[in-house]
């Protein structure tokens, strides 16, 4: 992303002109470079944005709207992005599929379930199309808006209308497809908005079954916040139900769940747990499918559940084989992973023995 920017910053020295895509690309990197979106990264977008209009003289369209709206909302600028979404209405300029699906996110920041909704009814009204992202980003508002059982109910709805349309089969898709797959939604949306028997038999075509993400949503919230160790197992085993592999990030989850809950009496993440987790994670990670890979939160949360469960001595041992898998690393990472965890390998602080 840095890079980018550097060459956009070049460009304009040397005044070769940015379309509008390029604008785009450089006010969404300005805004998302970092996980964490602050008041700085918002400034930086609105520089930019202010640049291309201003300077270049482009005028913004639906998309950079849309790239502005989201910036302010995950910086909790909730003004900011009403004020973004009226200055979007003054232009006259339609929504999008990404708009309302923004919108449905920016809801449940705010924690309005009622908000969330209403934008969701307002998707379909407009005529778009609703599919398995439309319903994760429901299930994960009414979450961040603390109606953990109305998205309980969403996703038991998604696995109802996936035994009936599919029969139990799951079409592969990553996060390209349904990225492609979102843009000709949204155009055929637009094409077909006065043919409504195409675009009911367009919306029946659609898998609404869980992926990869609606499980991870669910999880990553139990992890958190409940605790509930049997909650996620029911989840793993509904992923294989779905035959959804479990991925790297799913496992840092579940040793994220260790750091966070175990090693305190009568709690269900036991050390036997642990080591059973520890042992599935080997047995994906060595075998000859080579479909895990060893990276650097995972190296951290794996090294952090067993300092909390077990204690320093075991912490130590998991860190020397999990350090012989870690492949790939390169020397800023190791010396970044080696300080997040410098309490328990330099032992600057006392953990449990088992």
């Amino acid at each position: 992303m840095l890079r980018y920017l550097r060459l956009v910053d070049d460009m304009k020295d040397a005044s070769i002109p940015l379309s509008l895509s390029e604008w785009n690309t450089a006010i969404a990197y300005a805004g998302r470079c970092f996980v964490h979106v602050d008041a700085l990264q918002v400034e930086s977008a609105l520089r930019i944005w202010k640049e291309m209009e201003q300077e270049a003289g482009i005028r913004s369209g639906q998309a950079t709207f849309n790239i502005l709206f989201d910036i302010a909302a995950k910086a909790g600028k909730y003004v900011l992005a009403e004020m973004i979404l009226k200055e979007m209405n003054d232009r006259r300029l339609q929504y999008s599929r990404f708009s309302h699906v923004g919108f449905i996110y920016f809801h449940g920041l705010k924690g309005d379930g009622a908000g969330v909704r209403k934008a969701y009814r307002d998707l379909v009204e407009a005529g778009q199309i609703v599919d398995t992202v439309v319903m994760n980003c429901v299930i994960a508002s009414l979450i961040r808006a603390g109606e953990l059982p109305a998205a309980e109910q969403v996703y038991e709805r998604m696995k109802r209308l996936f035994r009936v349309k599919t029969g139990g089969f799951v079409p592969h898709r990553d996060w390209r497809y349904s990225r492609d797959l979102g843009r000709i939604l949204d155009r055929a949306s637009r094409e077909l908005g006065r043919q409504p028997k195409k675009l009911q038999q367009l919306q029946s075509e659609q898998y609404l079954s869980p992926d990869v993400r609606t499980f991870s949503i669910l999880i990553d919230y139990h992890v958190h916040f409940t605790g509930e160790l049997r909650r996620i197992t029911c989840l793993l085993a509904e992923m294989q139900d779905f035959h959804i592999p479990i991925q790297g990030r799913m496992f840092i989850k579940i040793f994220r769940g260790f750091a966070r809950h175990g090693g305190v009496k009568y709690t269900s993440w036991t050390t036997q747990r642990l080591e059973a987790v520890w042992s599935s994670l080997l047995g994906a990670v060595d075998g000859q499918g080579g479909g895990i890979q060893v990276l650097k939160w995972m190296v951290v949360w794996v090294v952090r559940a067993f300092a909390r469960c077990c204690g320093r001595a075991r912490a130590l041992q998991i860190w020397e084989e999990i350090r012989d898998r870690w492949k790939v690393v390169e020397d800023d990472e190791k010396g970044a992973v080696e300080h997040l965890l410098r309490d328990i390998l330099h032992g600057l602080k006392t953990d449990k023995d088992c």
